[in-house]
């Protein structure tokens, strides 16, 4: 992947963050599980050639640079958008792109509740990214996993992001907390 499709991925996943106003100031995460206010959830197994990224406007994100990709999971709850349905929150983090082709689209069983489970690909600037996409809600908060990459290597890292979103677990009181929001 180029120097130039590596910094437009890193650019992508900072207007998602901000799209969705996550924020993880203030949080705890050990590896395994977050709680931030009124989040509390556990995650799987991070693969081993992610590395960790900070980023200001999401909860968690990694690199995958042997597959050209980042990873985001942005979480929020008891925010205005959590009656949107699962489409309109999807497309919400879709927003910049152009020349969209969803390769497929279909809910899914995810962590008791279900999921809107996206793969696409668009351009961004001009530039080809694909995308593996699940959103879901459940207890008033709203969860984002987004996978994004060069569209080369894209399916087997995407195999990589499946097993990491299904290891996913919304911990008990998740979305139920009250104080500051997530």
């Amino acid at each position: 992947m180029s120097r130039t499709t590596g910094a437009l991925i890193a650019s992508i996943g900072a207007l998602i963050g901000l799209s969705a106003c996550g924020g993880a100031s203030g949080a705890s995460f050990d590896g395994s599980v977050y709680r931030h206010g009124p989040l509390a959830f556990q995650i799987g197994t991070v693969p081993t050639g992610w590395r960790s990224v900070e980023v200001s406007h999401g909860t968690l994100a990694y690199r995958d640079e042997a597959h050209g990709a980042s990873v985001l999971l942005n979480a929020r709850c008891h925010r205005p958008d959590e009656s949107t349905p699962l489409l309109a929150l999807t497309n919400h983090l879709l927003i910049g792109s152009t020349e969209r082709e969803v390769v497929s689209q279909e809910t899914e069983p995810f962590d008791g509740r279900e999921a809107l489970h996206t793969r696409m690909r668009a351009k961004w600037d001009g530039v080809p990214i694909s995308f593996d996409i699940y959103v879901t809600k459940k207890d008033g908060c709203i969860y984002d996993f987004v996978y994004m990459g060069d569209p080369t290597a894209f399916d087997t890292g995407a195999r990589d992001f499946e097993a990491f979103v299904r290891g996913f677990r919304t911990l008990p009181g998740s979305g139920t907390v009250s104080g500051s929001h997530g």
